[in-house]
């Protein structure tokens, strides 16, 4: 049965234009931080012995995304009780590693640990955060710039599976959400914070209050930018509410709520883990555990909450763990089960919800010519064909465990899986 659709709003929207700049993968979400890329004739089809052009084994596990600028790729990874920074050639050659921490811990079993931020990159500099609370830069040859301690800045993280959200590095300046409690409604100790992205230093503070309680204060998703036009602001998720703030100040500019709706009907563990996505003019707000899924206005400023600034809502199916990806007139939700939701951009109707691999999908699916990259724990990447028709191209088994999105770049699809590294090109 198809879920009820509540249809608030119909704006008009231009086509989201894309730059061509897919051959730096610079962050998690890549070039224009929506898990798209513009290349072409890009692979559908591998094996683990067929269209690999490398495989390099990894010192431990972890599920960060790697990233990518000009012929060096940056991940971070476990080595026993290190976390490190790892620099490759996208020859597959080793090039350097730092340490940035000790005392890795496991989260929920194989569900994640303490290396599961991605790094960023501008091409000099690369930055890598984890979840003791360092967050280190190193040029991209491997010398230390600085180094500093998030929980001696902010405060101790309380937060139940650890902090695992990717900073946003924009203009010379890093964003960081961190969003946590003690479980008892007092969101103070959340905060957004900016910071100078060549030096380390403190730019400004804004307490995130939202009143969320029980394991709701915990976040396990990431912030993203809203940079389209003229218009460019930081989008943060967690704790019952999406809030977006000014990158000059943390000014906020706008705050959904009804995510997770105060009352009787309150749910207790809906944390959220997937992170918004945003397209010119819309903001795509998941939830949790098949809650509802939200888009809104991107334009709009104030309390959007219950207001005309939500374009539509839908009731149930929102993707737990994976991102969302807006492409066109179409919206993709890969759920954790597998189930591929694929909405219309402007009034969220069903297209279809399909079936892709019953596994469970803790990646975020990427856009690439023409077909969604859609990738499980157990190693299979189902390629699914763009558009409101359901075909699968083709399914991919590596045999390895992964949580980490696919990278693109210079036609070649980079793996990382618990094990290894893997590039993947067309021979």
């Amino acid at each position: 049965m198809k879920a009820v659709i509540v249809l608030k709003a119909l704006p008009l929207f231009l086509t989201c234009l894309y730059p061509c700049m897919a051959e730096n993968w610079a962050s998690w979400r890549g070039p224009t931080s929506n898990g798209i890329s513009t290349e072409k004739n890009i692979p559908t089809e591998w094996s683990s012995d067929t269209n690999v052009a490398w495989r390099v084994a990894l010192p431990g596990p972890a599920g960060s995304t790697p990233v990518i600028w000009g012929d060096q790729l940056f991940l971070t990874t476990t080595k026993g009780n290190e976390l490190l920074l790892m620099c490759f050639g996208t020859d597959g050659k080793q090039q350097w590693e730092q340490v940035i921490g000790q005392g890795n811990k496991a989260a929920r079993g194989d569900e994640g640990n303490s290396a599961s931020a991605s790094p960023m990159t501008d091409g000099k500099h690369v930055w890598a955060f984890i979840g003791t609370g360092q967050l280190a830069c190193f040029t991209v040859s491997g010398q230390p710039v600085w180094s500093a301690n998030l929980q001696d800045r902010y405060g101790k993280f309380n937060i139940a599976f650890g902090m695992s959200a990717t900073p946003v590095l924009h203009d010379g300046r890093l964003f960081v959400q961190l969003i946590h409690g003690d479980g008892k409604a007092s969101t103070q100790e959340a905060v957004v914070v900016g910071m100078d992205a060549t030096t380390g230093k403190h730019l400004w503070k804004v307490d995130r209050v939202t009143g969320a309680s029980n394991e709701n204060e915990h976040s396990y998703a990431s912030p993203m930018l809203y940079h389209f036009g003229d218009t460019t602001y930081l989008i943060t998720h967690g704790a019952d509410y999406t809030v977006a703030y000014s990158l000059e100040d943390g000014k906020e500019l706008w705050r959904l709520g009804g995510l997770n709706p105060q009352g009787k009907s309150y749910h207790p563990t809906l944390r959220f883990v997937a992170s918004p996505a945003a397209a010119e003019g819309i903001v795509i707000c998941p939830t949790a555990k098949n809650g509802p899924v939200f888009a809104i206005d991107a334009n709009k400023t104030g309390d959007l909450t219950d207001s005309d600034a939500i374009l539509w809502s839908r009731e149930d199916h929102t993707p737990d763990v994976p991102s969302p990806v807006i492409h066109g007139d179409l919206i993709y939700l890969c759920r954790e089960n597998g189930m591929l939701l694929v909405l219309e951009r402007d009034t969220g109707a069903e297209v279809y919800m399909e079936r892709t691999h019953s596994h469970r999908h803790r990646a975020s699916p990427v856009f690439a010519d023409g077909h969604l990259y859609l990738t499980a724990r157990d190693g299979k990447v189902t390629v699914v064909k763009a558009g409101r028709e359901f075909e699968i191209v083709a399914q991919n088994d590596i045999g390895e465990t992964t949580s980490a999105s696919p990278v693109i770049s210079d036609g070649t699809i980079y793996l990382r899986t618990f094990d290894a590294l893997w590039a993947i090109r067309s021979q």
